[in-house]
């Protein structure tokens, strides 16, 4: 997506339209999660919320316990799959609005990476159909 400069009629100013630099397709998702991190010398943060978007790399988040771009985190994501929840052994907190925040994959084992690919692609499949 190109980012635009936009005047305005009324004013003389000029407008910049935000940028989306995702480079995957999000969609919407509605699951919970349990997330830790320990930023250093600090106590053991523990949080739990939704899972409100994902795509193939990264999360949408509304959590309880509010936390800090480029914090660490670990995940417990409790996919409708009726299944144990999925382990993410790290993930980087990309952006924070309050008690919203994204965050970036880094780190899953082989067999949670094939889970969450299967997961993520039926969701995009079923967006696609509707």
């Amino acid at each position: 997506m190109r980012c635009t400069k936009v005047r305005s009629n009324r004013s003389l100013r000029l407008q910049t339209t935000p940028c989306n630099r995702r480079e995957h397709l999000r969609v919407p998702a509605n699951f919970s999660l349990m997330y830790s991190a320990q930023p250093e010398g600090r106590h053991v943060l523990v949080g739990d919320g939704t899972v409100t978007s994902l795509s193939r790399h990264g999360l949408g988040v509304r959590g309880n316990t509010p936390v800090r771009t480029g914090m660490e985190l670990t995940l417990f994501l409790y996919l409708p799959d009726g299944q144990d929840p999925l382990f993410v052994t790290a993930a980087k907190v990309t952006w924070t609005a309050g008690h919203r925040f994204g965050v970036m994959i880094t780190g899953m084992n082989l067999r949670e990476q094939n889970r969450f690919r299967y997961f993520v692609a039926g969701s995009l499949h079923e967006k696609r159909d509707h």
